[in-house]
Formats: structure tokens, sequence, C-alpha cells
């Protein structure tokens, strides 16, 4: 896609991440608030954000509610980002609202983020396509971030860990008020301008960092669900964390279809069991995710473990799932990220490495994570650019299956690598590569 509409975005590359919603309003503004046309359920966390997004997409669709869904960063394509009913938007579309967005930005003299054109581009097509319920993954926080222009009445809390300090602060009690902070004070209003009953549904969170969930949002006027974590979920994602983002996901769904369904004629009461068996098909790409070839053989497992928060939740679920058994591991991890850290979760499970990278800037090279591995007594068997060679070589040259872990940029790599050759990978085979955001 090299369109008119793909290269205003790219210029937007250069303002970088600027928290703030001052001019995410201003352009939504000038096209008639479409964010205002849908109801809004917020999606924020340090980790399990998408798959939580998607897991409460799919039952909402389940249940008649025409759904949109709107995810960070993609893997492949930006069309991945903005979906309805799990259809994502074509690249002809894409053009027309990233210039729709651009005439917006001039009437109101503003300069968007890359994120920013993105965020009011899904609004634009929410509006167009007779959305519902909006499903929205916050970027990064919740507060000043350019989703939270939507004001919905129900956001879910998937965890909290140290992440973007630098912007969201140095405690996950900071990080915490920041995420929470996607839903303001004061009565939130449906589509048509009804109060409404704010709730926050919260999970994965300790004891005292509870508390202070509660405090917030008991001064927001907002209640608060802790669901218990369900012990009759089935997923295509292996990993006690997915079972917990899609035990909030089923709590979520079911509050709002009691509190909203009536508003929709073709929705359903909530049904636990419809919700579940649309768990059992609801396979978020790249977590956790398992290829297997035409034999059924298990050719790789694909998680993108891109901090250590979800480097331990790797660790956890292959000693549970795999105990005992170590993988050749390809991995690739960003500069900004505390990869000694999750190496050490790592390094008990893998027999030897094979660290890559991509063309995209912010990769660290290789060389520099062997010297890490190294100093820890790990094997390194291989460094250098990522291939279908490398993924092919590793996968063939054991039985066991090729663990390839890190970043979700390198995970994506590999999945338009894969696509082609693994029915778990179908959806993206009509996808083409395009630019992600500096994040």
């Amino acid at each position: 896609m090299n369109s008119a509409g793909m290269q205003y975005l790219e210029s937007r590359l250069m303002f970088g991440m600027v928290p703030g919603l001052e001019s995410t309003f201003k352009i939504c503004e000038a096209l008639g608030n479409p964010q205002k046309s849908f109801r809004t359920i917020h999606v924020v966390g340090t980790n399990g954000k998408g798959s939580c997004s998607y897991y409460l997409s799919g039952v909402l669709q389940a249940h008649g509610i025409r759904t949109g869904l709107y995810t960070s960063p993609h893997l492949i394509s930006l069309r991945e980002r903005i979906r309805v009913n799990d259809t994502p938007v074509s690249d002809a579309d894409l053009d027309r609202l990233f210039l729709q967005v651009k005439a917006a930005a001039e009437i109101a003299h503003v300069e968007p983020t890359f994120f920013e054109v993105v965020t009011v581009a899904a609004f634009l097509y929410y509006r167009e396509q007779g959305v519902q319920v909006a499903v929205l993954e916050a970027g990064m926080g919740g507060r000043l971030d350019s989703t939270a222009v939507a004001r919905g009445n129900v956001a879910v809390l998937t965890s909290i860990g140290l992440e973007h300090t630098e912007v969201l602060g140095a405690t996950e009690s900071a990080i915490l008020r920041e995420k929470m902070g996607v839903m303001p004070q004061g009565t939130a209003q449906g589509p048509d301008g009804t109060a409404q009953a704010k709730t926050f549904i919260v999970g994965g969170l300790s004891l005292e960092l509870l508390q202070e969930a509660k405090d917030f949002a008991a001064a927001v006027e907002a209640e608060i669900l802790v669901p218990e974590i369900r012990e009759d979920i089935e997923l295509p994602n292996l990993g006690r964390h997915y079972v917990e983002n899609a035990s909030l996901s089923l709590a979520a769904a079911e509050l709002f279809l009691r509190q909203a369904g009536g508003d929709f004629p073709n929705a359903m009461p909530y049904s636990d069991g419809l919700a579940l068996e649309t768990l059992k098909t609801r396979s978020w790409p790249g977590r956790m995710q398992q290829l297997f070839d035409g034999d059924g053989t298990l050719r790789f497992i694909l998680d993108g473990t891109h901090n250590s928060h979800a480097a331990r939740r790797l660790a956890e679920t292959l000693d549970r799932y795999y105990p005992g058994q170590k993988f050749p591991c390809v991995f690739g991890a960003l500069k900004d990220k505390d990869v000694e850290e999750m190496l050490r979760f790592l390094v008990p499970y893998v027999s030897e490495w094979h660290l890559v990278r991509t063309p995209y800037e912010r990769f660290r090279e290789p060389s520099e994570i062997a010297g890490i591995l190294e100093k820890m007594g790990a094997v390194v068997a291989s460094t250098g650019p990522l291939s279908r060679d490398v993924l092919d070589s590793v996968s063939d040259k054991v039985k066991s299956p090729a663990l390839v872990t890190g970043s979700l940029y390198m995970i994506g790599e590999v999945i338009d690598l894969l696509k082609n050759d693994f029915d778990g990978l179908a959806f993206f085979r009509s996808l083409t590569k395009s630019t992600n955001e500096h994040r």
C-alpha cells in the first residue's frame, strides 16, 4: 500500500509519541465527533490488552452485536488494527480515511501523531460501518492515550507492570493511575446522551494495587468488579494468563449485555455457554500460538514476549505444558527492553539460542544479546538477520519444536515468512506489510 493516505500517515512518524488528548479532540470535533456514534469498552493494562480485546469482541459478535475492534501494534499490516466483526478494514478505505483525518487536522490546525491518525480513522470507520460497540485497546497508558476521547462506561484493566516509565511514572502505583485514567471523573454518557453507570473490571493486581484501584474507582464515581478466574475456559492460546484475560472478557461481555443489550434489537441476552464455545475458536496470533504442519507435527511455538513480565508468564506456561523440556529458541529484542531480565526467565527452557534481528532500526544487535547469554553460560548457536532459512534450519535441526519469542515486531516478521504454510496463520495471507510507529 503506497498511497497518498499512507504517505501522510508515514509523515507523522517524525512526531513520535506525544501523550495528550487535545489534538485528537480537535480533529474529532472537525469530523463531527465520530467517537460518539457507538458505545465503547476500553481495555488497558501492561500485558494482555490485545488478547482480552480480541476475546471480548468475539463474544460480543456471537451475541449479535456489530462490534469494532481496535488494537496495536499490528503484526504485519495496519489493516489488522481496525476490524468490524473480525473483518479488517481494506487498503482503499484506509487510504480514504487517512486523507479525511489529514483534511480535518488542517482545519483544526494540529499536527497529529501516527497513533492519533490511526485512532481517528478507526472512529470514522466504525461510524460508517454502523458499529454498535467498539472494543478499544489503549496504545500506552490510558489517561492521555488518544483512544480515551471515546468516553465509555466500561473499562477492563488486565495487569500492571513497569513499562514506559519515562511517560507513565516510575512506580506501579503511578502506572495504575495513568491506565485507570482512561475513565475520567464525571458522568458517562451513551450515544443517545443518557447517563450510564461506570464500571472497572480488573484482574492481575496485587492486594496493595487492588486497594489503590478501588480507591481510584471511588474517586471517579465508578464501581469496580474483580471477577474470579474461570476454570471452564478452553482457548487455542496456551497459558494461565490467557485464561485470566478471557475471564475478564466474559465478565465485561456479561456486564455490557446486561446494561445495554436492550438497546440493540438483534442482540441476544448473555449466554455463558455461547461465550465459552466462542472462546474455543479465538486464537490470538503470535501469543503462545502453536503452529502445526500438514502432518500434525508441532513445528513452532510463537510468543511475543516483549518485556520481563511477559517472559515470566512464558516461563510459567512452558513449565506447565512442557515440563522438563528444552527448546531451540529464535530470539530478538528491541534496544529499550530489559533483555537481561527477560533472558534470565527463559534460559532454563532453552537448549540453544539463535539470535536474530530485523531491519527495524530499534532492534538490539544479536552480538550484544549473545554476550549477555554467554555470561549466563547459555549456548549461542547462531546470530544474524531473521530469514525463512533460519526458521527452517532451527525447526528441522532437532525433534523439538522451535520456540520463537521476543519482540512483537519480530513475531510479525516471522508470521509474514510462515503465513502461507500454516493454517493457523491463514488470516494474514491477504495482508501485506506496512509501517509500524516507533513504539
